[in-house]
């Protein structure tokens, strides 16, 4: 017997967390691009490491630190523990999470209890996420719904045309996508971002977005968790296509190409981050905040505390970097940039 879509949906959402936990998710032979360049040091820093300001504001919010916990699950029973682990460990912190995609919510309402998380994240920036593949003018009301429902800040469209192809009855029709997103982001009472899971957002999808009222773009680069990968082990249980598995545009080269052609659009950093250097990296660059997905997974399934004890290394970890490289705050780290690395 043919199983339902929604028990479908949701058997492979689990199935996306199980892959995660279990296999090499993450590219094999592409990196972020990163250690390409250098966060310059100075030995003569003016700062004091216990006044280093890492606030900063993003899609109407402070922020006390410009790092977002990535999109991750949503749907399956374990995605409820997840998120709301992933949650307490924001509101904690005072930074922002995304939840993963609602579309699983829209289409069972019973799914609705894995991304209720406003009880233990009440200040949370919290933003929702859908399909660019899905999205179309008659989804707006539901949509609105579900964003209303978990009290969602903002909305992120994500784009993600190699994952759709390798998944089990993936949707592999973006024509006229571009339009829609166009469309929708216009009606809807909320502000919109654009993103990638991580094979990148370049120069050549930026052209596209010229005229498109976007609140913020997330690059979502390549030399992190590769998604075609991940759906090769869902669908086969293994990697058939290995070249596909590792394509993408790297982070640093994905975050450079989309701040060079929209120079005043506000972005986001994610793919690959790992590290307090990365982010560092990252925001010098142009990024307004970072993201991190995949590196939280073990511990939200652990506790609140995993979480917040993850992340408190990372943030702790890019305050240094601040404070090394002489920047009070991030506008400071900003104007002093990156170095290639000859």
């Amino acid at each position: 017997m043919t199983p339902d879509p929604v028990s479908a949906m949701r058997h492979r959402k689990r199935r996306h967390i199980d892959v995660c936990l279990t296999e090499a998710v993450d590219y094999q032979t592409v990196t972020t691009g990163f250690e390409r360049y250098r966060l310059p040091y100075n030995a003569l820093t003016q700062t004091n490491l216990d006044s280093v300001d890492l606030g900063t504001q993003f899609f109407g919010s402070r922020l006390r630190a410009p790092v977002l916990i990535g999109a991750m699950t949503g749907g399956a029973e374990l995605s409820g523990i997840i998120n709301r682990n992933l949650a307490a460990a924001a509101q904690h912190l005072g930074i922002g999470m995304m939840l993963g995609s609602q579309r699983v919510m829209i289409d069972d309402a019973a799914a609705a209890t894995s991304f209720d998380v406003r009880d233990v994240a009440p200040d949370v920036l919290l933003i929702g996420n859908i399909g660019l593949a899905q999205l179309d003018a008659e989804l707006v009301p539901g949509l609105a719904a579900a964003l209303n429902k978990v009290g969602a800040d903002g909305l992120a469209v994500h784009t993600n045309p190699l994952q759709e192809a390798m998944q089990h009855h993936g949707d592999t029709d973006f024509s006229g996508s571009m339009e829609r997103l166009r469309d929708v982001a216009g009606a809807l009472e909320y502000p919109v971002m654009l993103k990638e899971v991580g094979h990148g957002i370049g120069r050549a999808a930026v052209e596209e977005l010229a005229d498109c009222p976007l609140a913020a773009v997330d690059v979502a680069g390549a030399g992190g968790t590769s998604w075609a990968r991940i759906e090769q082990y869902v669908r086969y249980g293994e990697v058939r296509y290995p070249a596909l598995a590792e394509w993408g545009i790297p982070t640093a080269q994905a975050l450079t190409e989309v701040r060079q052609a929209l120079p005043g659009m506000p972005l986001v950093a994610s793919g690959g981050i790992r590290t307090g250097m990365d982010a560092a990296k990252a925001l010098a660059m142009g990024a307004e905040v970072v993201a991190v997905a995949r590196p939280l997974l073990a511990p939200a399934i652990e506790s609140v505390d995993a979480v917040v004890d993850w992340l408190q290394h990372f943030i702790d970890e890019l305050l240094v970097c601040l404070h090394g490289s002489g920047a009070a705050d991030l506008p400071a780290l900003r104007r002093r940039g990156v170095t290639p690395v000859c």
